[in-house]
C-alpha cells in the first residue's frame, strides 16, 4: 500500500480538493501561488523546505519584519493551509522520506531547474518509477528545448523580457519600468494551478499521470500578448503593438475636486449620459466619438475630455450620480483605504487570525465561492519543520 502520513488540521479542510495529496518543493512567490490555491481548495500539501544553510526554509521567510522571524509577510500570505518538514534530500535518509511521500502522492510540484533536481534522483523518470500515477509539475523558467531552456527566471527578467515592461516606455515616452508587483510570478503560478487541476482531471478520466512543465516566460508572454499584440495579430501586421486604450497615458483615475476616480462608460448611452451629466452634451456630435471603433482610435483625446468632467465634482457626488444613471465608476482606494473597503468588509476578505506562534495577523479570504464544497482558511502558515516528526513517524521513518 502507498505510504502517505495521516495528517492532522487545526480544522477539516472542506474544499473541492479534499484528499488530493501534494508534494511541494516550491519556493519563493511562483510555486508557493501555485500550491497554496490548491492547499485552500483542501488538498494536502506537504511543503518539502531545504535544512541547509545558515538560513534554511523557504527564503521568502526572512523577507519583511515577522514576529518570529520565519514569517515574512509574502510567505504568510502564501503558505497557510499547508504542513512543513525540512529535509536536504543530499542525504540518504532524508531522500527516502521524499521517495516514500511521493509513493502516496497525487502531484509533486516543484521550481527547481531540471538538472539540478535530476542530479538529486528526482526527475520525472525517476519520480515516475516510485509512482506511474503521479502528476509532475514543473515550474519552469524557460520551456525545454527553446534558446533559455537552461537560464534561471525571476518576476523582473520575465516582464523585461516579455515585453510587458516596454508598455511604460509605450505610454509615457521615458525609460521602461517594472510593474509594481510580482505579476510574472503570480501569472505562472495560476497557470501552474489551473495545469495541475487538469491533469488530474485527465487522470480521473483514465489518462493516467503525466509531466506537466509550466515555463514562466511563455505563460506571461501569452498573458501579456492577448490584448497587446493588437496590430500583429494578424498577417502581414501594422507593426501597432499595445492595445490603444491600455497603453493609453490618459488611462488613470480621473481626477475630482478632492482625490480621485475611476470612470468607465462601456456602450453609448453611458457615453453620452456622462457627458451631459458633465455639462458637455454635444460631445458625442464629433465623429471621432460616435462610434465604439472611432473612440478606440481616439482614446487619448476621450480620455482628456473625461479629466476635465471629471474634476468639477466631489468623489462621492459622483459615485452617486453615476450610480443612478448606472454608470461604471468606482472610488479610488490607496493601499490602506483597502483594508476599510465597505465591500470588502461585507464579504468577510480580510480575516484576523491568531496564532500559537505567530500571534495575530490578517489573511485574506480565498476569492472563489463553492456552494457545495466550501473553501476554508483550515491551518496557520507553520513553522520550520513544523510537522517533519509527525511525517517521518507516520511514515515509520
Amino acid at each position: 500500500m502507498a505510504k502517505w502520513p495521516k495528517l492532522t488540521w487545526d480544522t477539516e479542510p472542506t474544499g473541492p480538493l479534499k484528499g488530493i495529496k501534494v508534494v511541494d518543493m516550491a519556493t519563493v512567490v511562483l510555486g508557493p501561488y501555485a500550491t497554496v490555491q490548491l492547499a485552500d481548495l483542501g488538498a494536502e500539501v506537504i511543503k518539502i523546505e531545504n535544512s541547509e544553510g545558515n538560513t534554511p526554509g523557504d527564503m521568502m521567510r526572512h523577507g519583511g519584519d515577522s514576529p518570529t522571524k520565519q514569517h515574512g509577510p509574502i510567505f504568510t500570505a502564501l503558505n497557510r493551509n499547508k504542513k512543513a518538514i525540512n529535509l536536504n534530500i543530499k542525504k540518504p535518509e532524508d531522500k527516502a522520506v521524499l521517495e516514500a511521500l511521493l509513493e502516496g502522492a497525487d502531484v509533486f510540484i516543484h521550481n527547481v531547474r531540471m538538472a539540478g533536481v535530476e542530479r538529486l534522483g528526482f526527475g520525472y523518470e525517476a519520480v515516475k518509477a516510485i509512482n506511474p500515477n503521479i502528476i509532475y509539475v514543473h515550474c519552469a523558467g524557460f520551456g525545454a528545448g527553446g534558446a533559455y531552456g537552461e537560464r534561471q527566471a525571476y518576476d523582473d527578467l520575465i516582464q523585461a523580457a516579455s515585453g510587458f515592461a516596454a508598455l511604460s516606455e509605450q505610454r509615457d515616452g521615458g525609460r521602461p519600468t517594472y510593474s509594481p508587483s510580482l505579476v510574472a510570478d503570480k501569472v505562472g503560478g495560476l497557470f501552474a494551478a489551473n495545469a495541475t487541476m487538469a491533469a488530474l482531471l485527465g487522470r480521473a478520466g483514465g489518462q493516467g499521470g503525466q509531466f506537466v512543465q509550466v515555463p514562466m516566460f511563455e505563460c506571461f508572454t501569452w498573458f501579456n500578448m492577448v490584448e497587446n499584440l493588437w496590430g500583429e495579430t494578424f498577417v502581414p501586421g501594422n507593426g501597432r503593438m499595445g492595445y490603444t486604450r491600455s497603453v493609453n497615458p490618459r488611462r488613470r483615475p480621473y481626477p475630482t475636486k478632492e482625490s480621485f476616480i475611476a470612470i468607465v462608460p462601456y456602450n453609448d448611452r453611458q457615453w453620452a449620459t456622462f457627458f451631459e451629466l458633465g455639462g458637455r452634451p454635444n460631445v458625442f456630435d464629433d465623429p471621432r466619438f460616435s462610434t465604439y471603433q472611432e473612440r478606440t482610435k481616439y482614446t487619448g483625446e476621450l480620455y482628456a475630455l473625461i479629466e476635465e468632467v471629471s474634476a468639477t465634482r466631489t468623489t462621492a457626488e459622483w459615485l452617486d450620480l453615476l450610480a443612478q444613471h448606472d454608470i461604471p465608476a468606482m472610488k479610488y482606494n490607496r493601499m490602506a483605504d483597502v483594508l476599510a473597503d465597505p465591500h470588502l468588509a461585507d464579504v468577510g476578505f480580510f480575516e484576523e487570525r491568531e496564532s500559537p506562534d505567530i500571534g495575530k495577523y490578517r489573511s485574506m479570504k480565498h476569492p472563489v465561492h463553492y456552494a457545495g464544497t466550501p473553501v476554508s482558511n483550515y491551518a496557520h502558515p507553520p513553522m520550520l519543520d513544523a510537522d517533519g516528526y509527525e511525517i517521518k513517524a507516520a511514515l515509520g521513518l
